[in-house]
């Protein structure tokens, strides 16, 4: 059974953000700026490791009947302050020919849970049936995390052959693949019969949007290195050692993500509005502080270290290449602009934002942004706490068509600017499959799929709605009210709705026809991981993205040691000290 919620999270919060003003929405909402964003110090990954550390989270293995190839099953108790939990993990053999990275497959390496309260024999026999079935299984809301995994070809083997041979792995080959296992998805939120997320919402360990989801891929950290060490241990009881530390740390999890993450933007743009907000206001409030020398040489010490990140970061993929030669070129030119600068009595930060803005890329500007809020962790922090909101929409049927004319044309000016009439515009239509019932991409005219278009055309469905309340008011007068003209139109009450409620948001909305010819999904896409706290952006297509979770995070060891939260943008260990 569940334990009971209790009232944690305020519904829609707007802190203060101090002396400097938010950005304005039209500049923040900007589909390419939004798939520039890189994770910060409100990244879920960095809060439920803040979080774990702070409070000293036990988590103990209480289970480890893993042959020596490495299947079996894993079980590991976590007792917080809260709650207990056990992290339920089955690994099994995969033909090769069966390992994918795409969210299609149907099989996997390991497949796993985060369970409330302890698994009994009776309990785990129903997750061993059900759990590496995935979607084809049925779980109950004791589970509030489920997930699969595949070993990295590049990497698992090859770690245990360096292992058990007593050497290090080479970290220059963690720094090409950052991460033993591999994920296609992690469910959450009442997926195949587990818990809702308004179960947890109001815990205080996982009621924060995605940590039970993050935290249960750090988990599969941990079992992965663990793993290594046990096959390379039995495979060689008298030459295996165990990995060095800091390889440790610098081994991350893996994520591949498609088109899936794509919907959620459009149809939760409440909670999208809290967490832009949010980064929004951790900027301000940065941006807002005088700048002294001891910041001013941490700030240079972040931008290095992120420069040389991004020089260990490697992807087949032309644009994202071009992206990061980029990135370094503009950081390192935002280190001598900085080393010019004297520092007192002045609101550098915001003269760096300035500058970055006038010269320099979409990606060098945000990343600038994430290592500015490094610099000021209690001015950051507590926002971490405002990142849930509450999906609830409001008709307002008494307002009158002229004010909600007034509002379409204040807050949708970018829809309506839209020319539906340009077949370009319309070029590309979502849709799910039938299939997997994961959303597609089509191009309109030359692919099927079309007749089960998804409502994600947010720009077209104001612009629709928009020219039948002006048609309706020239007709009725504009004293006419909302609900007199749904009476009539019942169609446009879904798209009138959610105009209403949105108003009382900033950046809820993005601004982009998403069936626009020239639109890129990966924009979408990097947005939402970027929340997680993903980093090593690697496009395999316009339209989906492997990427890094965790590289550089403490391990389950150093919970009770000093932690200092510096683990954003982890540089390769030296591999002459690691490896010899």
């Amino acid at each position: 059974m569940l334990p009971e919620s209790r009232d944690f999270q305020p519904a829609h919060p707007a802190p203060h953000a101090g002396p400097v003003p938010l950005r304005p929405t039209d500049e923040v909402m900007q589909l390419e700026r939004l798939g520039s964003l890189h994770g910060s110090r409100i990244s879920f990954i960095r809060t439920v490791v803040r979080k774990m550390m702070d409070e000293g989270w036990r988590v103990e293995n209480r289970r480890f009947d893993i042959d020596r190839d490495g299947y079996g099953t894993a079980i590991y108790r976590i007792t917080t302050p809260e709650h207990l939990y056990e992290f339920v993990l089955f690994s099994q053999y995969l033909d090769p020919s069966q390992r994918s990275d795409r969210v299609i497959a149907n099989a996997w390496d390991c497949a796993f849970a985060l369970c409330v309260g302890e698994v009994d024999e009776e309990r785990l026999e129903a997750l061993r049936e059900n759990i590496p079935r995935q979607e084809a299984g049925r779980c109950d809301a004791s589970v509030i995390v489920l997930s699969r995994a595949n070993r990295s070809v590049r990497n698992f083997d090859s770690m245990v052959q360096a292992l058990s041979e007593g050497r290090q792995p080479d970290p220059r080959q963690i720094a090409r693949v950052g991460y033993l296992y591999r994920t296609t998805a992690v469910y959450g939120n009442g997926k195949f019969g587990i818990a809702d997320y308004p179960k947890i919402r109001d815990w205080e360990d996982f009621g924060l949007p995605f940590s039970a989801q993050m935290f249960t891929v750090y988990l599969l950290r941990h079992f992965s290195i663990e793993q290594v060490e046990h096959i390379a241990a039995c495979r060689a009881p008298e030459t295996a050692v165990r990995m060095d530390n800091r390889l440790k740390r610098y081994l991350g999890i893996g994520n591949s993500t498609g088109l899936g993450m794509a919907p959620f933007l459009i149809s939760h743009p409440k909670l999208i509005n809290q967490w832009v907000l949010m980064r929004e206001t951790a900027i301000a409030r940065c941006l807002g502080e005088t700048a002294d020398r001891d910041r001013l040489d941490r700030l240079l010490t972040l931008i290095e270290r992120g420069a040389q990140h991004t020089r260990e970061t490697g992807s087949d993929d032309a644009r994202q290449t071009e992206q990061n030669q980029t990135l370094v070129e503009e950081l390192e030119s935002a280190l001598d602009w900085l080393r010019q600068q004297a520092p007192e009595e002045r609101r550098l930060w915001q003269e760096l934002s300035d500058y970055a803005r006038a010269h320099w890329s979409l990606e060098t500007q945000e990343l600038l942004h994430s290592l500015i809020i490094e610099l000021y962790p209690h001015r950051v922090d507590e926002l971490e706490l405002y990142m849930g909101a509450i999906e609830q929409y409001d008709l307002v049927p008494d307002m009158t068509l002229n004010r909600l004319i007034e509002e379409i044309e204040s807050n949708y000016d970018w829809a309506l600017a839209v020319d539906f009439d340009d077949p370009e515009q319309t070029r590309l239509f979502w849709y799910r499959s039938a299939e997997k019932e994961e959303p597609r991409l089509g191009i309109r005219g030359e692919e099927p799929g079309d007749d089960r278009e998804m409502p994600l055309d947010i720009a077209r469905q104001v612009r629709r709605a928009y020219d039948a309340l002006v048609s309706y008011r020239d007709q009725f007068g504009g004293r006419t009210t909302v609900v007199e003209f749904l009476l009539e139109r019942p169609g446009f009450k879904g798209i009138i709705r959610r105009v209403q409620s949105m108003s009382q948001t900033t950046y809820g909305e993005i601004r982009k026809n998403l069936l626009a010819g020239d639109m890129l999904p990966m924009h979408l896409l990097r947005c939402k991981l970027s929340f997680f706290g993903a980093t090593k952006f690697d496009p395999r297509s316009s339209r989906w993205v492997r990427i890094t979770l965790f590289q550089g995070a403490p391990l389950l060891e150093d919970i009770g040691q000093p932690f200092d939260d510096d683990w954003f943008m982890p540089v390769m260990p030296d591999p002459e000290e690691v490896v010899g």
